[in-house]
């Protein structure tokens, strides 16, 4: 007697979830965020309101929870590792000179803008009663802020500046005392696997932080407040857009032979979770994973890549300070000379460390309107839209990170440009734990 055989359970609504392209969770988050936010505010739904904007918050409470450890042991166990790379003091150089004909290159692109579209006149702003930050960034804080006078400060307050300089060096350290500190290095590499492990967890959940993140602006601030910011938020989309499209496109085909495509294919889980996350630091991760699938070797993504992630940052301190510059002088009707722009390019290539990698961009503006004389006050008028403005910054600051390891790999012929001509494969789905320098030998490949 034949039996029928057994039907097949469907799948389960969360397994189809988790069989569906990250890119297209992400996306799908972001819309639904949208629709979710405008119900909330076009019918008044409070609740609706809150329930978004806790969930965005806890999705980015979660990615700093991270940033601590992960910056210091990613920088401690990169410096240390330095002493097992060819050519490293070249490599470390070329990188920094990158990151400054890039940021040089971004802060002319903002400052071309603004010269351009006029972003502060006539939008009829009042600046009566508005208020300086109680926290100023001048060059004397930039500059005392660097050394710490608690190391245990330098942590809770999440003060990355400082707990960059630190980790710099614990590493130096520990290529100085050789065998000695090797305990130390090994610890540091624990660590920063662990912490790597436990923030991919966090990043699975971008979808359901995106609807939050997306859905609370779109509930709090509407489309009426961009309107008297209309030419300069267009002006930072058009400024990262050109940067991140334009210039890193034929910095890739004319310095360094490659295919721009390629790079975007491979880069671009990267600069999608930086534009919803609004977190340099937070996206670091995803960075190297897709740094090294482009064909940049494992053990110079170690160094470069952390330092891009608290250091790089085009779309944040170059872009938009000169652009948001031009806009405060306008609306407080003050002239900027030749002088003045020469010093905001300075400060883009200089200061850009003060961003050190965190959401938002307050502390590179307040640097730039110190430095050039301009109202602090200036920053209030920008706070209401510095949401939206930060998940474009972000995912141009994250695609320079990515760039400039690419283009030095290049230019040294350690670039594995099969690799790099062959980016494909979901990088979320089944993600391996995290690669450190020491143990590359050892560990599985990355996944393609």
């Amino acid at each position: 007697m034949s039996t029928a055989p057994e039907a097949t359970p469907s799948p389960s609504v969360l397994a189809r979830i988790r069989k569906t392209p990250f890119w297209v969770q992400i996306v799908g988050g972001l819309l639904l965020g949208v629709g979710l936010g405008y119900l909330a505010r076009a019918a008044d739904i409070s609740w609706l309101a809150t329930t978004l904007e806790t969930i965005g918050k806890i999705f980015v409470q979660l990615l700093k929870l991270a940033v601590p450890p992960l910056v210091f042991t990613a920088i401690v166990v990169s410096v240390a590792n330095l002493r097992n790379v060819t050519n490293a003091a070249r490599l470390a150089t070329r990188t920094l000179l990158w990151f400054m004909i890039t940021s040089l290159i971004a802060v002319a692109v903002g400052l071309g803008l603004g010269l351009l579209t006029n972003p502060g006149q006539g939008t009829n702003l009042k600046t009566d009663g508005l208020k300086a930050l109680d926290s100023k960034g001048t060059w004397i804080d930039f500059l005392t802020g660097i050394f710490p006078t608690n190391i245990v400060d330098a942590f809770a307050k999440v003060n990355v500046l400082q707990i960059v300089f630190m980790a710099v060096v614990v590493g130096a350290a520990i290529i100085k005392l050789g065998s000695k500190a090797e305990p130390v290095l090994k610890l540091s590499e624990s660590v920063l696997e662990l912490t790597q492990t436990a923030l991919w967890w966090v990043i699975r959940l971008s979808p359901l932080g995106t609807l939050g993140l997306i859905g609370k602006s779109v509930a709090k601030y509407g489309w009426d407040l961009l309107k008297p910011f209309a030419t300069l938020t267009l002006d930072i989309y058009v400024g990262c857009a050109l940067v991140l499209f334009v210039v890193y496109s034929l910095l890739l085909k004319f310095a360094a032979g490659l295919n721009p495509v390629n790079f975007f294919k491979g880069a671009w889980p990267a600069i999608q979770l930086a534009f919803v996350s609004r977190s340099s630091v937070g996206t670091l991760p995803v960075t190297r994973r897709v740094t090294e699938r482009l064909g940049v070797p494992s053990e110079y993504v170690s160094f470069s890549v952390p330092f891009g992630a608290t250091t790089k940052m085009d779309g944040c301190a170059s872009i938009y300070p000169a652009i948001a510059a031009i806009f405060v002088a306008q609306v407080y009707n003050i002239d900027l000379g030749i002088r003045d722009y020469l010093l905001i390019a300075f400060v883009s290539v200089v200061g850009s460390a003060a961003t050190a990698g965190l959401t938002g961009a307050i502390i590179m503006l307040t640097l730039t309107l110190s430095t050039l004389g301009l109202p602090l006050e200036g920053v209030g008028l920008l706070l209401a839209i510095d949401p939206i403005l930060d998940m474009m910054r972000t995912a141009t600051n994250v695609a320079g990170q990515v760039l400039v390891p690419v283009l030095v790999a290049s230019r040294e012929k350690i670039l594995d440009v099969a690799a790099y001509n062959r980016p494909s494969g979901d990088l979320y789905e089944d993600a391996p734990s995290a690669v450190v320098p020491a143990q590359a030998d050892k560990a599985a490949p990355v996944a393609a």
